[in-house]
């Protein structure tokens, strides 16, 4: 029962799904994943330190090199130069190996944590959450944005750190090095920000662009897949096929605005600190030909000098990313904050054993939260004995199935109270009450695994014979052992290799196996054949024996077996009674009856036509 959006809304909720957030301070919640890995967090830190030390090593090895190496023509310190390079740069290769292992492995573990604890709380959460939040959205949360902190936490976070320190220590080592050069380079260093700030910004915004585009072509693709048949039913593959096209058109557009953009900064940033190197090797050299400073402090200034320009660079471009991230969090926290508008109380109230299967509806009052201007329900009383057999009946939009939403706890009532064997629903633990509840839908869920899975949903300990034995009940034996592999045969993405009566059927199997005290049946058989109704409606017989069972049907050849018959409208219980007693008063139920019975004369007078002409011809 969803909502209709507006197209405002609908924008919205796309453009949130790829979140970006300059309060990077969201991000503090991603630390209670990775605080209890302290012994790799250490590890994590301390092989970058070393990595980030042994690079900035590189550049007093450079000087010794040029000035003891080759300034003096001394082969034997040259040789010790080489080495002490080589050490380090073996050095620097395994403490990149240990950073670069580490964090990734944090940045994987953080994210397989913060998914399951996401889908832990999603999954608790009430349908009346998902009337109003796009199932896409929460699929978004779960992948997209668990994704990007995955490249926060394992990429992002400590190539901002490894560079943080690099860019610390060069200038340090600057300042030690030629205090009057690197006065030069903090001059050039404006010039370089700007770009990157200016430029990078419109980065930023083009990428978030981009994705949206991107899934704006997922989205489509999605929908176009998962309703194939009606695609090809209405021969709609040329429109689809246009507005496909038209939609990866307009990805690749902004994809490659964001990709010349970038490209511009690149380009910029290059030109302008290179060009700054450029100036420090003209004024260094000249300082080198006065005596002012060595070769080799030259050669390590213009090193320090590319490692400081090349750690801003990095800096400048991670910065989005972590805002990117921050908004993620940001989504994935307020999602983890919904409360479940169903949850058990503090202290449950048991329900009674063995379970007798009596409920009543004491003047429940009810609306959906997608629709709190109307009642779905408005003062209803409705008592339902142990192994009685109730059918509600009544038009589209009377409350039928909202009678089975509140019994399932789904949803709590606005006002009133819903009694399961003399205890109020809201005192007891939804997980409780849905136990002694088994549901058998008009759209049977499939899953996409074999049938021993999908049956045994309805019991996830039964073994393999209780398995069979509640597919024979349901009729669905033979057609199963029929299958290619049998009962482990994968039956396809919702079903799809089965038809309605074999789906129908396993959802029954399902509902045996369960054993409920209570039975929901919503529509059963009203889309089937007679054949496959037939089949169903024997393995319902089996299922309903000795049980409370709640029906809904709109084919009343349906409900006259019902030992009452309880007719809705606009919310209300209009009238109670049997078929014979209902027909009698002339009411709702009579005329839903009298359009049902003169359809049917209507749908049988060819035949009897037929056969008149046969005797006739005899």
């Amino acid at each position: 029962m969803m909502r209709e959006k507006s197209t405002a809304e609908t924008d919205s909720d796309s453009s949130s799904d790829r979140p970006v957030s300059k309060r990077l301070r969201e991000l503090r919640h991603v630390w209670a994943y990775v605080r209890p890995y302290k012994l790799q967090l250490v590890g994590a830190a301390l092989s970058l330190t070393v990595a980030a030390g042994a690079v900035l090593a590189l550049g007093s090895g450079l000087r010794k090199l040029v000035d003891d190496g080759f300034r003096q023509g001394n082969a034997a310190l040259l040789d010790t130069a080489v080495l002490l390079l080589l050490g380090v740069v073996v050095v620097m290769a395994v403490a990149t190996y240990a950073r670069y292992f580490l964090v990734t492995w944090l940045g994987e573990r953080v994210v397989a944590d913060l998914r399951r604890d996401v889908f832990d709380h999603v999954i608790k959460l009430s349908p009346g959450f998902f009337e109003t939040t796009r199932t896409g959205e929460v699929i978004s949360r779960l992948t997209t944005d668990t994704t990007l902190l995955q490249v926060v936490v394992g990429t992002t976070v400590p190539i901002a750190l490894r560079n943080a320190l690099m860019g610390a220590g060069g200038t340090a080592l600057l300042v030690i090095t030629s205090p009057k050069l690197t006065g030069l380079v903090f001059l050039v260093v404006p010039l370089v920000l700007v770009p990157i700030t200016i430029l990078g910004k419109r980065v930023r915004r083009l990428s978030r662009a981009s994705q949206d585009r991107v899934a704006d072509v997922s989205v489509f693709v999605d929908e176009s897949v998962s309703n194939i048949r009606t695609v090809q039913a209405f021969t709609h593959e040329d429109v689809d096929r246009r507005r496909f096209c038209d939609r990866v058109e307009n990805a690749f557009t902004v994809a490659i605005e964001r990709t010349r953009m970038r490209s511009l900064l690149t380009a910029v940033v290059i030109t302008l600190v290179f060009g700054a190197i450029a100036v420090v090797l003209y004024i260094g050299g000249h300082d080198v030909l006065a005596g002012r400073i060595t070769p080799g402090e030259l050669s390590a200034f213009v090193f320090y000098s590319v490692v400081v320009a090349g750690s801003v660079g990095a800096l400048s471009e991670v910065v989005g990313d972590l805002q990117r991230a921050a908004g993620a969090t940001e989504r994935l926290v307020d999602l983890l904050a919904t409360p479940p508008d169903i949850a058990p109380p503090a202290e449950p109230a048991p329900l009674p054993r063995p379970a007798a299967g009596r409920a009543a509806f004491e003047s429940v009052v009810f609306h959906y939260p997608s629709r709190p201007e109307t009642p779905a329900l408005d003062g209803i009383d409705l008592d339902i004995d142990p192994g009685e057999k109730v059918a509600l009946v009544g038009p589209s939009g009377a409350g039928k199935t909202t009678v089975f939403q509140l019994l399932l706890r789904f949803y709590d009532p606005s006002a009133g109270r819903i009694m399961l064997d003399g205890v109020d629903l809201c005192d007891a633990a939804p997980r409780d009450v849905r136990a002694r509840i088994g549901l058998v839908p008009q759209e049977p869920v499939i899953f996409s695994d074999d049938a021993w899975e999908n049956i045994r949903y309805g019991r996830p300990d039964a073994g393999d014979d209780e398995v069979l034995a509640a597919a024979r009940a349901a009729n669905a034996e033979d057609f199963l052992s029929a299958l290619p592999h049998g009962f482990a045969t994968y039956l396809g993405e919702r079903g799809v290799r089965l038809s309605g009566g074999q789906r129908q059927r396993i959802a029954i199997a399902r509902a045996i196996l369960k054993d409920p005290a209570i039975l929901l049946l919503d529509e059963a058989t009203s889309s089937l054949d007679a054949e496959s109704e037939k089949m169903v409606q024997a393995a319902l017989a089996h299922l309903m024996a000795g049980r409370t069972t709640l029906i809904i049907a709109h084919r009343l050849a349906t409900v006259m077996a019902a030992d009452r018959i309880v007719v809705m409208d606009h919310g209300r219980v209009v009238d109670t009674g049997t078929h014979t007693e209902l027909v009698a008063r002339d009411g709702l139920y009579a005329r839903l009856a009298a359009l049902q019975f003169d359809e049917a004369k209507a749908l049988e007078a060819p035949d009897a036509a037929a056969a008149r002409r046969a005797a006739a011809a005899q």
